[in-house]
């Protein structure tokens, strides 16, 4: 009894987010009637990641906000599980975390109450239309935990610092850095350019089913994946969105960009 869609907007989340591709139906209809140990399913998801990305390690969450949100708290607590129960409550912990102005944006829901959400309080940086290296610098300090850089077509597209240099900032003060790339194509570059943790979403330009993909440092990603235990219990993916995003992942790699983009 829905209404027939004639999608001419993309991927958009209120339409369904993708069409899952044929390889992602296949996976999920033969998971789904089976039992699996999760742990193990997680591992095997982590190659799979890393492989397409370049990371590490990565994992597979609900979605990229999510990712965010688990990204940003296992960099406050590391693999310390006391810190991860305490969360959100952030009491001892580094629980900054600095966004460029012009990043702060809506997707849906406010990305600044994705943050929040891990305990952290957000640090904004520079102007909405202008940020200079120096206002980073200055925002950086040892309360820091993380930086959150966001590509989007919610942000504003001039007047803020390119990853490259907004890492390397980060990076000079000791400061990971966190990519929101939800809705990109490019699964290396922005690790490559200095992200430490990449976030991506399995159902949009993928085209699985409703899943977050994490990639990073194995350490980083670790810290993230243990939130499981804590606050990303309300968070978790199921056995077909993680083999759904596993599935997608490959799919991608042979999948004919070009033709599609037409």
């Amino acid at each position: 009894g829905l209404r027939p869609i004639i999608n001419v907007s993309g991927t958009m989340t209120a339409l369904g987010a993708s069409i899952v591709v044929p390889e992602a139906v296949r996976a999920v209809a033969e998971v789904l009637p089976e039992f699996v140990e999760i742990g193990d399913l997680h591992r095997k998801a982590s190659a799979v990641v890393a492989r397409l990305t370049g990371a590490e390690a990565g994992f597979i969450t609900a979605c990229a906000s999510s990712g965010i949100t688990l990204a940003v708290a296992g960099c406050m607590t590391g693999a310390d599980l006391g810190r991860i129960e305490q969360l959100p409550e952030a009491t001892g912990m580094k629980s900054e975390v600095v966004v460029q102005a012009g990043h702060l944006v809506g997707y849906g829901a406010p990305l600044e109450q994705a943050i929040r959400l891990a305990g952290a309080s957000v640090i904004p940086v520079g102007q909405a239309t202008e940020v200079r290296g120096y206002q980073l610098t200055h925002r950086l300090t040892d309360r820091t935990a993380a930086a959150v850089y966001v590509v989007s077509h919610h942000t504003v597209q001039y007047g803020q610092l390119p990853l490259q240099e907004f890492a390397r900032l980060c990076h000079d003060r000791g400061v990971p850095v966190v990519a929101d790339l939800a809705s990109e194509y490019d699964l290396r570059g922005y690790l490559a350019a200095g992200a430490d943790v990449a976030i991506y979403s399995a159902h949009k330009f993928l085209g699985g089913p409703t899943a977050g993909i994490v990639a990073g440092s194995k350490a980083l990603v670790r810290a993230a994946f243990l939130q499981n235990l804590g606050i990303g219990r309300g968070m978790k993916v199921g056995k077909e969105g993680i083999v759904g995003a596993m599935a997608a992942l490959e799919a991608w790699e042979t999948r004919d960009h070009a033709g599609i983009r037409a």
